[in-house]
């Protein structure tokens, strides 16, 4: 919350959590005193309990997101030799995810209105190397999982969710985290579901890919000395989980105020700027509020000169960053390019109450009448 004249932050961590802030700090305390600190109860309940939240029978716990698309590649038997459709527009995250499972990024370009991957450009992708398609449910509205689970089931490929920022997201009964083989959540603090450092998981209904994945995040154990495969060290630790047990029971009601949240913007800035497509019948899970306009640095630059933050999420598409410019430099990706040069993130999240909001709607809308920053980004 933010009183006139003062500040609006992009997003305050403290203050957007801070109705579970007691329960926080009670988990912690309860951490330290039983001294059990990697792999023990609260990890483990913390897996059940977000297992029920996404409507799967399987969550293993991880270090972060991208370990938890990776690992989801690796125990999927995806590496070397292999290539797994990605977005052109997403968080580099999702393409370092393939890079690291030894296989290669193929990227299909997206709908600049939404920022979800095209599932025709998809089908049009595949090719005999692929093995499998990673959507991003980008800024927390779904992907088309119809359209898309129906190119792999013809071809046979594994659908892995990039759910990172899609917590309690769905299409009609189905949670975002039980489309395909696996999903994989980042509980960055700043996610709308975050823990207090990196921290990530798996879902999945797979019995065998569950446990696969525990072997995976171990050293590639099951049992103290006895190492079945090439793992590694990508645990979620105890703090993390008890934290997130203590949060998560908080997040349905966050996820309505970013509901309300977004909604009081599109009413407020439609003339302005460009909000972002939602579809129907898909339950989005606004971890972001993204609008597009012609000059998004201009317009950053003077909600910043009257207390208002911005981000840009994300201004340098992977296939045009350094990591990428050797082999994916030369393509070209006319959606993501649109949507990457036109967008901007308005402060979000469950503090911003409706006062703030409107601040930060007339603050958009005075600088958008008052020079000229470039025509609509359509």
């Amino acid at each position: 919350m933010s009183a006139p004249g003062t500040s609006v932050p992009f997003y305050d961590v403290n203050a957007s959590q801070a109705d579970a802030a007691a329960d926080v700090e009670a988990a912690v305390a309860r951490v330290l005193r039983s001294g059990w600190y990697v792999l023990g109860p609260e990890c483990e309940a913390f897996e059940a309990e977000f297992a029920r939240a996404c409507g799967v029978r399987h969550c293993v716990g991880v270090g972060q997101g991208l370990d938890a698309l990776r690992l989801s590649l690796t125990a999927l038997g995806i590496g070397p030799g292999d290539e797994v459709i990605v977005p052109a527009m997403t968080f580099v995250a999702t393409w370092l995810a393939v890079s690291q499972a030894g296989a290669l990024p193929v990227p299909c370009d997206v709908d600049p209105s939404t920022g979800l991957i095209d599932a025709d450009a998809v089908a049009a992708a595949v090719t005999p190397a692929t093995a499998a398609v990673m959507p991003v449910h980008l800024y927390g509205q779904p992907a088309d999982m119809t359209a898309l689970r129906a190119v792999t089931d013809r071809h046979g490929l594994a659908l892995v969710e990039d759910a990172a920022q899609a917590h309690l997201a769905s299409i009609g009964p189905t949670r975002c985290g039980a489309f395909g083989a696996a999903a994989g959540f980042s509980f960055y603090p700043g996610k709308n579901l975050g823990a207090l450092g990196d921290a990530g998981a798996v879902t999945t209904d797979d019995d065998a890919l569950a446990a696969s994945l525990r072997k995976l995040r171990n050293y590639g154990s099951a049992e103290r000395y006895r190492h079945d495969t090439v793992g590694m060290n990508s645990r979620l630790d105890e703090v993390q989980a008890a934290v997130l047990r203590a949060k998560l029971p908080h997040l349905e009601r966050w996820t309505a105020r970013r509901a309300a949240l977004a909604a009081r913007y599109t009413a407020g800035l439609a003339d302005a700027v460009e909000p972002l497509q939602v579809i129907a019948g898909r339950r989005h899970a606004w971890h972001l509020y993204v609008v597009r306009v012609g000059d998004p640095d201009g317009l950053a630059r003077e909600l910043a000169a009257g207390g208002v933050g911005t981000l840009r999420h994300y201004p340098v598409p992977p296939h045009r960053s350094g990591a990428y410019a050797a082999t994916h430099g030369h393509l070209r990706f006319p959606g993501a390019d649109a949507l990457a040069s036109s967008c901007l993130s308005l402060p979000f999240g469950p503090a911003v109450d409706a006062a703030t909001a409107d601040r930060v709607v007339g603050a958009v809308r005075a600088a958008r009448h008052a020079s000229p920053m470039g025509a609509s980004a359509r």
